[in-house]
């Protein structure tokens, strides 16, 4: 495994991180796995040398949290783990618990703490922008969340490159924690960030860890343009619906197939080699529900792509409407 650091700071994170949204309660959704069903990838993920595990208080409504602190506890030292979650989703029909207000920061931070059962997390990230809160306000709150050593490091998540220029603009004018990463949406059937996101990331030095490098599956290969799949995810996931589907994304996804297939590898493997060789990204964070999901992962790391690869899998891209912000 490889070892990079997360921006400019000197903490060195795995080259991919596991994203723990697949494990919690499939009450929350049914293709998500039960504990006992997850464990299993987390303790193959530490063996494979990953060291980066992403959740959020959103996900399974804490029961991700509380899965993901079980099995960290379980299978390796808390000082040898970097462990991400994030603040901002509803979290029940209490009008205060949601957003990025200081009194739900303050609240939601001790709660992920108590379900992860650990005294700090190392990256606490606001999981959206909140329009109804004044950055000046959350900023402050999670400056003082770091100041009283319950987060390492914060970072932030899907938003307008205009609104996170303002976030650290405003954090650097006020003396308070800037954002070191930026967990965005981007694949190869999704590449709005070139535009100016990952510009102004590179250029700040701030850490690029995108969520749904495969884009929720759709690269794998096994989606119909009748919005049909193999999986229970494929067929119960109305948001990768609404997100991919154009004809020139099966045109992408075709292009992969193709070279997979020369390759002799898997789609999984061509899709995230391919972000993997993207200036500026530190760690895609992976889904893992099957063992060969972990396994293309981890194989994907070894494979190079020439510059003609590279070319014959982005030529076909076309524009899309901004996807995942909200």
């Amino acid at each position: 495994m490889e070892y990079v650091r997360l921006g400019r700071t000197g903490l060195k994170v795995s080259r991919l991180c596991l994203g723990m949204m697949t494990y919690g309660t499939p009450q929350w959704r049914p293709w998500v796995l039960d504990e006992d069903a997850s464990r299993p990838f987390v303790k193959r993920a530490l063996e494979a040398g990953i060291n980066f595990f992403d959740t959020a208080d959103v996900y399974s409504r804490g029961v991700s949290e509380e899965v993901t602190g079980h099995a960290l506890r379980d299978f390796a030292k808390r000082d040898q783990v970097i462990i991400a979650t994030k603040v901002h989703g509803k979290m029940s029909d209490d009008p205060n618990d949601r957003g990025l207000s200081r009194k739900h920061i303050f609240d939601s931070i001790d709660r992920s703490l108590r379900r992860l059962g650990t005294d700090y997390v190392d990256l606490y990230q606001t999981h959206r922008w909140d329009d109804e809160t004044p950055i000046e306000e959350t900023l402050e709150a999670l400056h003082d969340v770091v100041r009283a050593g319950k987060a390492r490091y914060i970072g932030a998540s899907s938003m307008f490159a205009w609104e996170f220029a303002k976030a650290q603009y405003t954090a650097q004018m006020r003396g308070w924690t800037k954002f070191v990463s930026m967990q965005n949406h981007y694949n190869l059937v999704y590449r709005e960030e070139e535009r100016e996101m990952i510009p102004f990331c590179r250029d700040q030095g701030v850490a690029l860890i995108p969520w749904s490098p495969l884009a929720r599956g759709f690269l794998t290969g096994n989606r119909t343009r009748d919005k049909k799949g193999e999986t229970t995810r494929s067929t119960t996931d109305p948001f990768a619906h609404e997100m991919y589907y154009q004809d020139s994304d099966f045109q992408i996804v075709d292009r992969v197939s193709e070279l997979a297939n020369k390759r002799g590898v898997s789609n999984a493997q061509i899709a995230l080699a391919w972000i993997l060789h993207q200036p500026g990204i530190t760690a895609p964070i992976i889904g893992a529900s099957k063992p060969h999901h972990l396994d293309d992962a981890l194989a994907a790391l070894a494979i190079k792509l020439s510059d003609e690869e590279c070319k014959s899998l982005e030529e076909l891209y076309v524009p899309h409407p901004i996807l995942g912000h909200s």
